[in-house]
């Protein structure tokens, strides 16, 4: 656990110097930033399609992992919150004391920390972010948001593929990681993680190649966002 914890500081570190970079290169936008955020179910390919969508375009790349331990380590969210100047820092202490208010929501530690750190990388833009319920964190008119889907007969022999298990075991670890996404969404922003209307896109890759969902999507984000 410790080696892992050193190694997401040290990719904080390294993110948080190249948004100074950037900064002096590109000064920070306030507005019209972009961010995509992805949602997914297990097996369907998510991870693959954001790698993909984010070497297409240049942008950073944020695993649900990632986030997470960004989140939940108040030492390393801090060193987040660092790359933003005082105006960027008060305007994002604005924000989201407008989001808690307009969601009814009622954070704990945990998703404070989870709301700065997912703004502090909106505020920076050009970024990918994989899970953790970021489009229901950042703004719609700012963030493309796109949720990857299959059918789970589908995603359970992806998974019983990539993980050399039985197709049953693959099954139960589907249901499982779908249970406690569900369960995630709806502690923290209350509502359901499968309904379309949270999406921009929803792209379904039993009828799509993971290759050809890269390809779509980037065409659209092209236009999109550049």
């Amino acid at each position: 656990m410790i080696v892992r914890r050193r190694s997401i500081e040290q990719i904080v570190d390294d993110q948080v110097k190249k948004w100074g970079f950037e900064h002096q290169e590109r000064p920070m936008e306030t507005a019209g930033w972009t961010i995509i955020t992805i949602s997914r179910d297990p097996g369907s390919g998510g991870r693959i399609i954001a790698k993909g969508i984010a070497e297409c375009l240049n942008f950073d790349l944020f695993h649900q992992e990632v986030i997470h331990e960004m989140a939940h380590s108040a030492r390393v969210s801090s060193r987040v919150l660092e790359s933003l100047d005082e105006k960027g820092i008060s305007m994002l202490d604005d924000w989201v004391s407008a989001v808690v208010h307009k969601q009814y929501l009622w954070p704990d530690e945990y998703l404070q920390h989870l709301l700065k750190v997912v703004g502090t990388i909106g505020k920076h833009g050009r970024a990918v972010l994989v899970g953790r319920g970021a489009n229901f964190v950042l703004p719609p008119e700012t963030t493309f948001r796109l949720r990857i889907i299959a059918p789970q007969a589908f995603r359970a022999g992806k998974v019983a593929e990539e993980f050399d298990l039985p197709l049953k075991d693959a099954e139960r670890r589907i249901l499982k990681t779908e249970s406690d996404r569900r369960a995630f969404i709806r502690k923290y922003f209350h509502t359901d993680i499968e309904d379309p209307n949270h999406y921009d896109l929803v792209v379904n890759t039993g009828t799509l190649s993971v290759e050809e969902a890269i390809e779509g999507v980037c065409h659209i984000l092209t236009s999109k966002c550049r």
